[in-house]
């Protein structure tokens, strides 16, 4: 045995001792090294606030955080660790799926990113003062300013009202993307090249028809072509166009165009200008205030610029109080133009897009026509119309035993034609349909042109009615399903089994799938079947025969993360729905998002949170919760 001296025992301990101080966590340590695990894992696709486990214990901030925010939010992570036994810790076992984990496994057992998280969890394990639950909420109080361009139905709502020309020219404008489930949302509005031609185009024409043949609209308050009638034509115009009073140096400029030429070069102008293509929040005139508070209960509820009324309210201090906001609010939601609104809210939040680009196969659904689809989006829009102006409970979305049909739809259906073309028609329940988890609406635009897709339905329900975002597949993952054949026919539910045996697709379809698979006897239309109809044509004619397969169904689901949840048709997750708070909220968020154009934010949560109090304890009158969102938005509660 080769004897050790002591001084080289004592070096070999202190390296030893440096080396376990070195793994030790420091102030940097969560960033440095704990985040980037967790963010190669992917846990903030999930765990986010508007995420599939929002509702959990970890949940990630939103925005840009400092070093001392970061720092915090790693301690904040002391509820998920077993203190007596940190290997117990559900912070290291549920992404490592050693204990039951929606997300599938999400960091491999015995790797180095595991060693880096348990350091962490032994650090939180020891520490005898933990840090309070982590929040970063905006300082109350403060707005930030924002400017949202005019929608394309924005644009030609506005010219309608401010110069009463129903042409559409905003028709002809580049379309609008979908973000955040909405056309509206803020941070899409940039202005292509295209789009400000399309402007310039657009208010060429507007002003050159606003005034052929001369002022016959009465746009102009007087008859000469005086300089005073100048100014006094661009003062009244350009507080309506500008939906605000002008400046003395705009007034002064557009006098100069009057002189040049005239009224329609003014019009031609403004309509040009940003002040009338883009709106403005919380902007850096304190005066001009009541006028963006107009504006955003006009463009919320009617889509269009604010009337006489509003501008009256505004110039008189009656929307500087929530009282005074209420009461116009409730005058402007009993106009046809709110229902206008909503019904293009509706379209939005229900993707009729989908159903009106979708391409089915003619020999399988020959009864599927351009005709057909219409209806079908008609009577997703009939039965929204009947719950929010009968002030009925609005949950009844999902769970209605009625529809409002038209006789082809009743056909779909297999049921008597009805009284009057979409006059409302009970749902017998051996139908299993509800509410608009039953409609072909949903049925065809969530499936394939020939047959079903359980992943589309399941992640159209996560994503619209209980607003959570569910990740994006990773690169390069293979969504092809096995083919059916002779000699192993499948059902979806087992042909969608490969995505649970590969980890990385595991983790969203267990999400998902679950869902669509109580859909399954709903074929691509909507019509309803008993079994699955799998039929093999052989390739050449004069070889074999033509064999027709049925399966039977399996179609029980359920919504991962809900608890009593489990259901084996539409009709059945209808009323789950209708009882489940956090589709209840979401109904909230869904119109917060379209009012805002944007998503909610940490600083929304009050907002969000007095809407729904508001909602719920109205019965779910929609039209509260219109009231309630532009109230609370507007004068945000203190907590």
């Amino acid at each position: 045995m080769v004897a050790v001296r002591p001084a080289i025992l004592l070096l070999a301990l202190l390296l030893l001792a440096a080396q376990k101080d070195s793994r030790a966590p420091g102030p940097d340590y969560f960033e440095a090294k704990v985040l980037p695990v967790l963010h190669k894992a992917n846990c903030e696709g999930c765990h986010n606030p508007g995420g599939v486990a929002a509702g959990t214990r970890f949940r990630f901030p939103e925005g840009e955080l400092s070093k001392e925010e970061w720092a915090r939010f790693g301690l904040s992570l002391h509820t998920l660790i077993n203190r007596t036994d940190p290997s117990q810790s559900i912070l290291v076992n549920k992404p490592t799926k050693r204990v039951v984990h929606a997300g599938g496994r999400r960091i491999t057992p015995g790797s180095a990113d595991e060693s880096i998280l348990r350091v962490w969890i032994d650090y939180l394990a020891s520490n005898t003062k933990p840090a309070d639950k982590f929040e970063i909420a905006e300082r109350r109080g403060e707005r930030k300013p924002v400017l949202r361009r005019l929608t394309n139905t924005q644009y030609n709502n506005t010219v309608r009202d401010l110069l009463g020309d129903d042409t559409r020219v905003a028709d002809q404008f580049p379309p609008e993307d979908f973000v955040n489930g909405f056309r509206n949302q803020f941070q899409s509005q940039s202005v292509s090249p295209m789009l400000a031609e399309s402007y310039t185009i657009g208010a060429e024409k507007l002003a050159k028809s606003a005034f052929r043949g001369g002022d016959t609209r009465g746009l102009v308050p007087c008859k000469d072509a005086t300089p005073a009638c100048g100014a006094k034509f661009i003062k009244q115009f350009g507080q309506r166009a500008f939906r605000r009073p002008l400046s003395q140096n705009e007034e002064t400029r557009y006098l100069k165009l009057w002189i040049t030429g005239g009224a329609a070069m003014v019009v031609e102008g403004m309509l040009q200008s940003p002040n009338f293509l883009l709106r403005t929040e919380n902007g850096a005139d304190p005066s001009w205030r009541p006028y963006e508070t107009a504006s955003r209960l006009s463009y919320a509820l009617w889509n269009s610029m604010p009337d006489a009324e509003l501008f009256r309210a505004a110039v008189a201090g009656e929307l500087s109080t929530p009282d005074g906001l209420e009461k116009q609010a409730r005058r402007m939601i009993r106009h046809p133009r709110a229902r206008t609104t909503i019904d293009e809210f509706t379209a939005e939040w229900m993707r009729f897009d989908r159903l009106e680009g979708a391409v089915k196969e003619r020999a399988s659904f020959p009864m599927y026509t351009p005709e057909l689809a219409v209806a079908m989006t008609e009577e997703a829009r009939k039965l929204v119309e009947h719950l929010v102006w009968d002030n009925a409970n609005f949950m009844e979305l999902y769970s209605a035993d009625y529809a409002f049909i038209s006789t082809p739809l009743a056909k779909l259906y297999g049921l008597p034609a009805p009284a009057a073309e979409f006059a409302r028609t009970n749902l017998p329940k051996e139908t299993e349909r509800s509410g608009v988890l039953g409609q072909a609406l949903l049925l065809a635009a969530t499936a394939k042109p020939a047959e079903t897709s359980p992943t589309a339905r399941g992640l159209f329900v996560r994503e619209q009615f209980l607003c959570q975002e569910v990740p994006q597949p990773p690169p390069g993952v293979n969504a092809n399903l096995p083919l059916n054949s002779r000699e192993k026919p499948m059902t979806n539910r087992e042909r969608l089994g490969v995505h649970l045996a590969n980890e990385s697709c595991a983790s969203c379809h267990t999400l998902i799938d679950p869902i669509g698979f109580g859909f399954e006897k709903f074929d691509a239309v909507g019509q309803r079947r008993e079994k699955l109809k799998i039929t093999f044509t052989p390739e050449r004619k004069d070889k074999g025969k033509t064999e027709t397969i049925y399966l039977d169904f399996d179609t029980s689901g359920h919504v991962a993360g809900a608890p009593d949840s489990a259901f084996r048709s539409p009709r059945e997750l209808g009323t789950i729905l209708a009882g489940n708070t956090q589709c209840q909220q979401c109904v909230v968020k869904q119109l917060f998002r379209y009012y805002q154009g944007r998503m909610e934010k940490a600083g929304d949560a009050a907002v969000i949170r007095r809407s729904f109090d508001d909602f719920k304890k109205s019965g779910f009158h929609f039209q509260e919760l219109m009231v309630s969102l532009l109230r609370w938005s507007i004068f945000p509660p203190q907590s």
